[in-house]
């Protein structure tokens, strides 16, 4: 067959590839034999974002001469030219700002164990939303199930471990996991996890955490600029060996043969990953296929997920001190003032006013004065849950707490009084007040302030100061 010619015939960007299959009938060399004009232009004059490797096309070279290499394409090549599948894939390479509209024509004849496909590319720079979601309608419609599930889910974090499951079904593996990755605090979360009956893979919620970052950190890499990693055989885990030491180890350590790995990527940047491990390698296709898609979504719904959240924290908490702000406060007194009669416990209210702040600040500086403030608070957090300390004013702290006794409050302002020996400079005056009603928490708020004033006076009329 005339290769050149069919390149040529064809509008897009487009190559012949071949492919050697081993007498074991798997995968090896992937050389590109000849291409198009558009396409040996793209290699030879590449956009700004389509960096290759060298840009000198010579006939029937292998295409890590020009790319890196990429397990994904070779499997896409290899069903293609040897198993004769027609196939489509639409993908955002990490290595490359772009889409990819990717389809692999079988070709023929073959020549021994040299087999032949057509390799046709168009480059998007913006995603389509309809090549993504050509996929198969039983995929499709147990995704979009997924989403809704999660887009009405009261709990968030619950609905993501079941879906967790309901995917680990779906791809018919023996374990599937979703990670969350903090890079700035460089450390990891298991969001949820699911085994197959019967499984003795080891639990990773053993060892997630701050610890397993720096394996996590290495995942990037590891998959290499492409959009995900499937290692489907022991010749893709050599690969993954190979790119990864340390963690193919533990992967063997802990019973995993083959594993599909993809990034979870909000609107800017990656938040986590989600991987599948131990699947038949005739299932690989499914798996990635399956996989494309929920990280898609699930990217997407856990990003407006982690905003969301990070909203509701930046408006609900004193970015100095870290304790809760008044507008907090504001909404637990109203939740409280409004609580059915059958709801109604006791309160107790304590009212905490740093002595001494301006003098710090006059004399030492604003800096000297926001230590005092991260002090305080950390002094309150010595005997108070976070969510129960309001900072209500520049130096007035409040704590609100429900269920307790009036010698349970009276003893947690003596250790307030104990534990602020604990920061220099620190002191506070503290009034208290209780109610067996935590409806009148206002009117306890009242009292408890009235009191801190009195007991301020006395701690400058103490001390002489005007």
């Amino acid at each position: 067959m005339d290769f050149q010619k069919v390149a040529d015939s064809i509008a897009a960007l487009a190559c012949i590839m071949s492919v050697e299959e081993k007498p074991d009938g798997s995968c090896g060399d992937v050389r590109i034999v000849t291409g198009n004009k558009a396409y040996i232009d793209s290699i030879e004059h590449p956009m700004q974002d389509l960096e290759m490797l060298t840009r000198k096309f010579v006939p029937n070279s292998l295409y890590t001469e020009y790319l890196t290499r990429d397990l994904n394409f070779e499997d896409f090549c290899f069903r293609a030219a040897v198993n004769k599948k027609c196939l489509h894939s639409y993908v955002h390479p990490d290595r490359y700002d772009i889409w990819f509209n990717m389809t692999f024509m079988p070709l023929g004849p073959d020549d021994g164990n040299i087999h032949y496909c057509a390799y046709i590319m168009e480059i998007n720079f913006e995603a389509d939303s309809e090549r993504i979601s050509n996929i198969s309608g039983d995929i499709a419609a147990a995704v979009l199930e997924t989403a809704i599930r999660l887009r009405e889910a009261k709990d968030f974090r619950s609905a993501l471990k079941d879906t967790v499951g309901d995917i680990r079904k779906l791809c018919d593996v023996e374990y599937c996991g979703m990670l969350l990755v903090d890079k700035e605090n460089e450390c990891c979360e298991l969001l949820g996890e699911d085994y197959a009956e019967g499984s003795d893979l080891r639990p990773d919620n053993d060892y997630i955490g701050k610890d397993f970052y720096p394996i996590a950190s290495t995942w990037k890499d590891t998959i290499a600029g492409s959009n995900c990693l499937v290692a489907k055989n022991d010749g893709d885990m050599e690969v993954v060996k190979e790119r990864n030491p340390l963690w193919y180890e533990s992967l063997k350590d802990a019973g995993v043969k083959t594993i599909a790995l993809f990034p979870l990527k909000g609107p800017d940047e990656e938040i986590g990953y989600m991987w599948a491990v131990n699947f038949d390698e005739d299932r690989s296709a499914q798996v990635k296929e399956i996989l494309e898609l929920t990280t898609f979504v699930l990217g997407s719904e856990t990003a407006n997920y982690m905003m969301v959240n990070k909203l509701r924290e930046l408006s609900s908490r004193d970015m100095l001190t870290g304790i809760m702000n008044r507008n907090e406060m504001n909404n637990y007194v109203d939740a409280l003032s409004g609580l059915p009669e059958k709801a109604v416990k006791p309160a107790g209210v304590i009212f905490a006013d740093l002595n001494g702040l301006k003098r710090i600040n006059d004399s030492e500086g604003h800096e000297a004065g926001d230590f005092l403030l991260r002090n305080a608070a950390s002094a309150l957090r010595e005997l108070f849950d976070t969510e129960q300390i309001f900072r209500a004013g520049g130096d007035e702290f409040v704590v609100i707490l429900t269920g307790v006794s009036n010698e349970e409050l009276e003893k947690k302002v003596s250790d307030l009084r104990i534990a602020q020996t604990h920061y220099p400079d620190l002191s506070f005056a503290i009034g208290c007040s209780f109610t067996s009603d935590c409806r009148e928490v206002r009117r306890a708020l009242a009292d408890a302030d009235e009191r801190m004033y009195e007991d301020k006076r006395k701690h400058y009329s103490d001390r002489k100061i005007t």
